[in-house]
Order: C-alpha cells, then sequence, then structure tokens
C-alpha cells in the first residue's frame, strides 16, 4: 500500500503513520512525503511494535463488599428456621424460586436491601418481588421469606408488594404470588396497617389487576389473616398438601374468640376448602407438583385481556368420536360421567379441570379444541343427576367470568334438570348463586357454543347458555329435550287429579304411559329444530369436527355490551 501525506510532514511523522496503517490494514505501507520519489517511512506488520493491552480491571474492595453484603441477605433468616424447613418437607424461598424460574429464567429482583440497615436483621424484609422468564411468560411474582419473621408482612415488603402489583398494571404481564404468610406483623402495623399506601392497599390492587391479567397464587404454608386474602382475591389458587392452609384467624384465635378448639387443617386445610369453600382451584402434592400445575393452566391463558389465548398444535381426542352416542343413556334419568363426552370432543390429555371436588354436579375447566383454549361449562349427571346447586351454580358464574376476562370462549354441554329445589338450596341461596350463574352467561361477550346433550329443564337452558342467552350456535345431539320440566313432573303438575280419579291401576298406569310418551315428543329436539329454536342436530359422531368448524368460524366474533358504568349483580 502507498501513501503519500504533505509537504510539511517531518520523518517521524511519516514514521508514526506508516506504523498504523500497516498495523491497522495488516499489510505493508510505503508513506511519501510531498511529490518524493522515495518513500519516507516503511510499516511492516511484522516489524511493526503492538500496542500494550490495557491491564485487566478487577472488582474493587467496594464491589466486593457489595457481593459480600448480597451473599448474606440471601441467606435468608436464621439457620434453624431453615432447619425447620426442611423438616416440613418445604423448600427454601430461594430454592423456591430456583424450582420455579431456573438460573437463566430469573431476572431480577426489587428491594434485596429493604430493612438492609435494621436493628434486627430483617433480609428483604421476608418478602422478594421480580420479574421471571416461565414457560416462555414473563411474569411478575413475590414470595415470601418464611425464615424471616414467619414470612410476616411488614412496612418495606408492603411496599416491595404494593410496586410489584402496580408495575403488572403498567406491563399487562400475569402474576405469582408464592405465599407463606402467617401475616402482619403486628409489632409493627402502625408502618403499614392503615396507611394509604399500606396492607390494605394489596385488595385494592388485586381489583385493578383483576380482570386485566391472571393472578396465580400458591399457598406453601399457613397463611392466616390479611395473608389469606390474596389468594382469594387470585383468580386460581393451587394449595399444596401437607404444608398449606389458609384462615380469616389462626386456631389460637379462633379459641379466644368462639371458644372452638380447632387444629389448623380442619380449620383452613386443602380439603376444606376444595370441598367446602371452594376457594382452592387445585390442590398439589408437593412443591413440584404445585409448578407444574401452573405451568399447565397459564398454557390455557394469554399475559393480559388485550391478548388471544395461545395456540397449540392440534391433536386427536384421547377417546374416538365414534363412542358418543353409546355413552349417553336413553333413560333421561340415568346417571353417566359427562367426562366420557368430554374426552371424546377436545384435544387429547388437555382438559384441566378446576376446582373438581366443589359443586361436582358441574364441571369446570379449560381444555383444546383443534389446538385452540375452550372453557367448558358441562353438567355432571353423574352427581346428583346433575342439578345444579348452589355451590356448583357459584363455580360456573365464576369460571365464566373469569373466561370471558382472558378472552377464552365457552362450550356449554347440557344435560341438567335445571336448578335445584327444597327448603335447603333456599337456605344456601340457590336463587343468589342462579342469579350470578346466568348473568356470568348473559354477559359474556367471547364466543359461545351450547350443545343439548340430553336433558335441558327449566332455567337449566338459561344458565348453560340456551337459545336466548345469545351463544354462536345451539346444537343438539339427538337424545336432546328441552323442556320447562321433565315428563313425570310435568304430568304430575298438570294431570295429578285426572290420573287421581282413575280407580284401576293398570289403566292409570297405561294412562301416565301415553301421558309420558306425548309430553317427551314436545319436548323432543327434533321439534325444536323443527320450530327453529335450536340451529341443528348433528350426528354425535361428529359432534368434535361440528365443534371445531363453528369455534373457528365465530373466533373473531366480538359482541358489544350495553353502555353503562357496570352491573349491579355480582
Amino acid at each position: 500500500m502507498k501513501v503519500r501525506i504533505g509537504d510539511g510532514a517531518t520523518d517521524d511523522e511519516a514514521s508514526a503513520i506508516a506504523a498504523a496503517l500497516a498495523r491497522r490494514f495488516e499489510d505493508d505501507v510505503e508513506v511519501y512525503v510531498g511529490g518524493a520519489d522515495e518513500p519516507a517511512a516503511v510499516g511492516e506488520p511484522s516489524t511493526v511494535p503492538a500496542e500494550a493491552p490495557e491491564p485487566e480491571r478487577e472488582p474493587t474492595e467496594r464491589e466486593e463488599a457489595l457481593w459480600a453484603e448480597i451473599d448474606e441477605i440471601l441467606e435468608g433468616g436464621p439457620e434453624k428456621y431453615r432447619e425447620r424447613l426442611s423438616e416440613q418437607g418445604k423448600l427454601f424461598v430461594r430454592d423456591r424460586i430456583d424450582l420455579w424460574f431456573g438460573e437463566d429464567g430469573f431476572l431480577f429482583e426489587d428491594g434485596r436491601f429493604a430493612e438492609f440497615d435494621a436493628d434486627d436483621r430483617l433480609p428483604a424484609d421476608g418478602l422478594i418481588t421480580g420479574a421471571a422468564d416461565f414457560e416462555g411468560r414473563k411474569v411478575h411474582f413475590m414470595a415470601n421469606d418464611f425464615t424471616v419473621k414467619a414470612g410476616s408482612m411488614a412496612e418495606k415488603g408492603v411496599e416491595k408488594f404494593l410496586r410489584m402489583q402496580q408495575r403488572a398494571l403498567k406491563t399487562g404481564r400475569p402474576v405469582l404470588y408464592l405465599m407463606d404468610s402467617s401475616g402482619g406483623r403486628i409489632d409493627q402495623q402502625t408502618g403499614f396497617f392503615a396507611n394509604r399506601e399500606g396492607i390494605g392497599k394489596y385488595y385494592y390492587n388485586h381489583s385493578m389487576l383483576s380482570g386485566r391479567v391472571p393472578q396465580i397464587c400458591v399457598l406453601y404454608g399457613p397463611c392466616i389473616a390479611g395473608a389469606a386474602y390474596t389468594p382469594v382475591f387470585a383468580d386460581f389458587t393451587i394449595m399444596v398438601r401437607g404444608m398449606s392452609a389458609m384462615a380469616i384467624a389462626s386456631p389460637r384465635m379462633v379459641q379466644m374468640v368462639t371458644g372452638e378448639d380447632i387444629e389448623m387443617e380442619d380449620l383452613g386445610g386443602p380439603d376444606v376448602h376444595m370441598q367446602h369453600s371452594g376457594s382452592a382451584d387445585l390442590i398439589a402434592d408437593d412443591e413440584e407438583h404445585a409448578r407444574e400445575l401452573v405451568a399447565r393452566l397459564v398454557s390455557y391463558l394469554p399475559d393480559s385481556s388485550d391478548e388471544a389465548p395461545p395456540r397449540a398444535d392440534p391433536r386427536p381426542p384421547a377417546k374416538s368420536p365414534q363412542g358418543i352416542d353409546a355413552i349417553v343413556p336413553s333413560e333421561p334419568n340415568r346417571g353417566y360421567d359427562m367426562r366420557e363426552i368430554v374426552d371424546r370432543v377436545v384435544d387429547g390429555d388437555s382438559f384441566f379441570e378446576l376446582r373438581p371436588d366443589y359443586g361436582a354436579e358441574i364441571l369446570t375447566g379449560y381444555a383444546r379444541i383443534d389446538g385452540r383454549p375452550v372453557g367448558i361449562v358441562a353438567n355432571q349427571p353423574a352427581q346428583r343427576a346433575g342439578a345444579i346447586f348452589p355451590d356448583a351454580a357459584e363455580k360456573a358464574a365464576e369460571f365464566i367470568w373469569k373466561s370471558d376476562a382472558f378472552n377464552v370462549p365457552l362450550l356449554y354441554l347440557t344435560d341438567t334438570p335445571g336448578f335445584m329445589a327444597g327448603s335447603q338450596v333456599e337456605k344456601e341461596g340457590i336463587l343468589e348463586m342462579g342469579k350470578k350463574m346466568i348473568y356470568a352467561t348473559s354477559s359474556a361477550t367471547v364466543p359461545k357454543q351450547c350443545v343439548v346433550v340430553r336433558k335441558a329443564y327449566g332455567a337449566g337452558i338459561y344458565a348453560m347458555s340456551g337459545p336466548a342467552y345469545d351463544p354462536e350456535s345451539t346444537i343438539a345431539l339427538p337424545s336432546g329435550e328441552i323442556a320447562i320440566m321433565g315428563p313425570e313432573a310435568a304430568i304430575n303438575a298438570v294431570y295429578a287429579n285426572k290420573l287421581a280419579a282413575i280407580d284401576d291401576d293398570e289403566e292409570r298406569a297405561e294412562m301416565e304411559r301415553e301421558l309420558r310418551e306425548e309430553y317427551r315428543r314436545d319436548i323432543d329436539v327434533h321439534r325444536m329444530a323443527s320450530e327453529t329454536v335450536i340451529d341443528e342436530i348433528v350426528p354425535p359422531s361428529t359432534l368434535r369436527e361440528e365443534l371445531v368448524q363453528r369455534f373457528a368460524f365465530y373466533e373473531t366474533v366480538e359482541k358489544d355490551l350495553p353502555d353503562k358504568k357496570h352491573g349491579t349483580i355480582i
């Protein structure tokens, strides 16, 4: 390479230029000054000395001191409390976070130095908040450290919790609550209890996040008083058998207030909340199982109400749709397991049932049909003939409401004699709970498909999104019947006196049979299809494909509710 520079350059300048260019381009360089015929300097890569590398800079003592402080915080509370965790079969909170997110999934932590200068040692003030990657999703999370004051909540921890919630409102990303807290730190309550930005703001923020992003809570210990509200405000709550509980007050407080002597397990253990209160959606066997359940749950949900649920690759059903008609008994009062129908309609192994032991007369859960997430609301004839009791109506209403909030289409599989009657269910609020189920169905704006599998009696057809409730389709199997009430009840209501006047038992029985058959012809779905009450009667073996096509066709449907502040039915 030849380079010519101005007349005024000195030999030293020419040499410096030659050396620099030779080093830069790794080639021989001749530098000519002015109009000279001979080079003033020559640079060769092999002869040009390399620039001395900058010395490696090491962390300073200041940074090393910071790392030491961080390491101490990461150790959590006293060692004796960590030892107790292992005795209880529980993970230390930092190990739990590692189980959930791994080293690569943990993104960052906020407020690690909370209460760093406290007189009492309170690492992170017993609460860890941050962000992580979970199953391909970016999420906010919080986790109590039970080794620090039994995971209790105080001023700095409360501040961290509130910031995490408020940031979730901005980002529109899901929130995971990994709860193991004994409640508020009573000896410090002046710093957080009733403040405008105190612990009470938790539940305000829960309410603002409700329906905006999925809120999922896992309980790892006895969460008492204020700590018990986060699980019930969350959209989905998983309890871990053998270690978790939640209650408005501890057994000791219950004994003081009421005189009742009761163990924590009986007061607020997993079975109590799965079978009786309905506050638990699922029970995990252990910590690993809890993570697996949440991983499966989020696969059906979007990050926020602004998004559609994530699709998966389609899979054939676990059992052949050819067997659907054989499952449904011809006798309307004979029970069967509706899960047998579900397994033949949805993608294989995709049905994820929620609250299975609460209000068992209705099945609620998520599944996929041709890869599309759907929320299933199905009467369960194997339980109390599929009659809708108050707890089942409540469960269905809440599930419909959540599914609609997160844009998950709904599939109703109807086989019910209607809402249960009797003095006990009236005391339990059958009208109130039934109202909520009908309201949720009425207000849902996602695409809905109603399938009349067999019985659709009374207000049951309303609650199950029958023709009057704006489903995209109402279709029926040939076993379907739609009526105010079943044949036996109807004949007794209308013809009781006429039948009682017949003295001959055989003649009376024959009259009853004829009346039942006549009534059944009137309520048969063929009559309903003839009068266009329903859209179609489909061969049972084609039900899955029918639903595949209908959910695909209507997936872009958008419905508007009347312009108002909000409804008054909660």
